[in-house]
């Protein structure tokens, strides 16, 4: 019973730090499938991540007003469904070419053969 205290101390920890790390990839995606607005960036990480990725508005707002001041996310604005106008974001150039380049060099690793036979490798 110990151990599995241990356990889920331990990849709770685990997946905090790595939850972190992967917002920023989570983002970029949802941009790739088109141009968003907050609320939709939103509901797109939770969603496809099925739900083990969740992020507040307000974290959103500042990590894209950093994205959009090194050049890597831009947005437009247009039209709500009530009220004011939204910024629909978006990738630039830049954040594609980035955002294809970090996949070659950090996702698609996971399709080598051997990476996936160790993935699903029962011990």
């Amino acid at each position: 019973m110990k151990n599995s205290n241990l356990l889920t101390e331990l990849l709770a920890t685990w997946e905090e730090t790595y939850k972190k790390g992967q917002l920023t990839l989570w983002i970029f995606l949802s941009l790739k499938d088109g141009r968003k607005y907050v609320d939709e960036i939103k509901s797109f990480v939770e969603e496809q991540s099925e739900y083990t990725m969740t992020c507040e508005s307000q974290s959103l707002y500042r990590t894209l007003r950093k994205f959009k001041h090194v050049g890597v996310v831009d947005f437009e604005t247009g039209t709500g469904n009530k009220g004011p106008d939204r910024k629909y974001y978006f990738l630039t150039e830049l954040g594609h070419d980035l955002l294809e380049n970090f996949i070659q060099r950090n996702i698609n690793l996971f399709f080598n053969k051997r990476i996936k036979d160790l993935i699903n490798k029962e011990e």
